[in-house]
This record gives C-alpha cells, structure tokens and sequence, in this order.
C-alpha cells in the first residue's frame, strides 16, 4: 500500500512539473527566435546602410568626374580659351532645372597689351574687377546697356575668356522662353541652334544674371561646367583660329586670330572662311577681308 501510494505522489508532482517544463521550452524557444530575429534585422540594416553608403559615394564621384575643378582653369587664357572648347555649361535654375549646352566658340582676352581687352594695360576697376581674380572666376558685364556677357578668368593678370556660343542639349523649352521673353511679340520661333549662337543670347538662354559676376566656377552650386561624358575633347584640328569679332577700332589687335570654335558647327556665331582654310591647313590667319566673313546670328 506505501509503495503503491509513493508511486502516485511521484507521479502527480511529475504532472506538475511538466507544465512548467514546457513553458521553460516556449520560452526558450521563443528568445531564441528573437535573437535570431534580432541579428537578421541588425544584419539587414548594416546591408542597407552599407548600400546607401555606397550610393552616395558614387554620386559624388561621378559628380566629380565630370564637374571641372578649379585646377582646370588655371593656364593661360589661349589655351583655356580651347580647352572650354567641347565642355558643357550647366544652370540649375531655382526650381532645380538644369540647363545645359556645349561650348562650341570662345574668345581671348589677355589684359596687359591686349587693347581690346577691358584690361588693357592692367587698368583695374569696378566693372572688371573679376579679370584679375583667381582662375575660373566668372565675369559678366553689360553690353549696350542691356545685354550681358560671360566670361571666366584664366592665369595672367587681367586675362579671361568670353563665352560666345553654345550648342543647347538640355532644357530647349525653359532656353526658348527666356529667349522670347526679350524678344518683339509675335517674333517666329527659334531653331535649337539659334537659343544660344551669341554672348548675349547665351546668357538670356540659360538666365545668366549680372549678380553671377565675381562667382567662382568650380565651386557655385548654380553655374558650373562639366565634361562630356559622351565626345571626346576637340582636337586641334577641328579648331578655328580666327579674329574676334566687334572689336575693329583697336587696330591690329583686331587682327589677332584669338576666336576660337569648332569647325562645321551649327551654332558658331559667325563663320570665317578665310580664317577655316588657314586654320584647317596648318596655317593662322592674321588679316582679314570683311567679304570672307559670314555672319550666323540667327535673328
């Protein structure tokens, strides 16, 4: 009888037990689930943050593989002035638009004895103050009072390159209605090759204000250029040295073959003839005739 009733006791407080044993188990189980859980999720978030890491690195370096540096602009102006030549000049508006076009003619202003140039013989003043900061500042001043032009400063004092036409190849619409925002009513349409063939058009084309002067080019987060990821740079030539225009009352430094573009473009602004076959035959013009000169204003 004592053994029969020991047997049942044993029996019952294992009963009791067991409940307890198989929450122990859940409960084992379960912090065990959690855990895993847990390093999943620690494990996924270091992924992704390691991918978004990634992706931002990327962006920046392939924004800085294209936008130009400020070492870019530091050489002489002859040789900035063909150098821009094929780069791209972008305008992110304040809505965050972008407009781009490709440089296809400059002009050389080298200060100094270059009488054309606004800082012939190093006169310094307010207006042209930009000329003689570092290179790759931006300098735009007015022509006849309502019209701007840009240029960028290059090594020597006083010297800087003038923009005078780009081909558009991004944001033609916004391009084609500040262009007709300056021109008569009912004027017809321009042609995508007519937004920007010209200094001024240029700035009207890609909204280049007067508040831009003094502005550095290789760090303003609203104007900078970039290289072509898709053309190569142009070679020599392809390039046309001929004389600048508007500048025939300074004599013989009128003369001077110190416009460069690129030859058969349709944007170029004015096309010399004369100035191509010397230039494409291994020559450099230094004289001109007037009837070897053909204007492409596109007005």
């Amino acid at each position: 009888m004592m053994v029969r009733r020991k047997r049942k006791m044993l029996a019952l407080t294992t009963l009791a037990a067991a409940p307890e044993q198989a929450v122990n188990k859940h409960e084992n189980r379960t912090d065990l689930t959690l855990k895993v859980s847990l390093a999943k999720l620690k494990k996924k978030c270091e992924n992704a943050q390691s991918a978004e890491t990634e992706q931002s690195h990327y962006l920046t370096k392939n924004d800085l593989q294209h936008k130009l540096a400020e070492g870019f602009f530091n050489q002489s102006c002859i040789s900035l002035a063909k150098a821009f030549l094929g780069k791209v000049l972008v305008r992110r508006c304040a809505d965050g638009t972008e407009l781009r076009g490709r440089i296809v003619e400059t002009e050389a202003y080298l200060g100094g004895e270059d009488k054309a140039s606004h800082s012939a013989g190093g006169k310094r003043t307010e207006r042209n103050t930009a000329m003689f900061m570092k290179p790759g500042t931006i300098y735009v001043y007015p022509i006849y009072g309502i019209y701007l032009c840009m240029n960028v400063s290059s090594e020597g004092e006083g010297a800087a390159v003038l923009l005078r036409s780009l081909e558009p190849l991004q944001g033609q619409p916004v391009m084609r209605q500040l262009r007709a925002a300056r021109r008569k009513e009912g004027a017809r349409q321009l042609k995508d090759k007519e937004l920007c063939n010209g200094p001024s058009k240029l700035c009207q084309a890609l909204n280049i204000p007067r508040c831009f002067d003094r502005r550095d080019l290789a760090s303003d987060p609203e104007v900078w250029l970039e290289k072509d990821p898709h053309t190569n740079p142009a070679e020599p030539h392809n390039i046309v040295s001929a004389p600048r225009i508007g500048i025939e009352s300074h004599g013989e430094w009128a003369k001077k073959p110190w416009r460069f573009y690129l030859h058969g473009h349709p944007c170029v602004s004015v096309v010399n003839k004369e100035a191509e076959r010397q230039s494409l035959s291994g020559n450099v013009m230094n004289n001109l005739g007037p009837s070897d000169v053909q204007s492409d204003t596109g007005q």
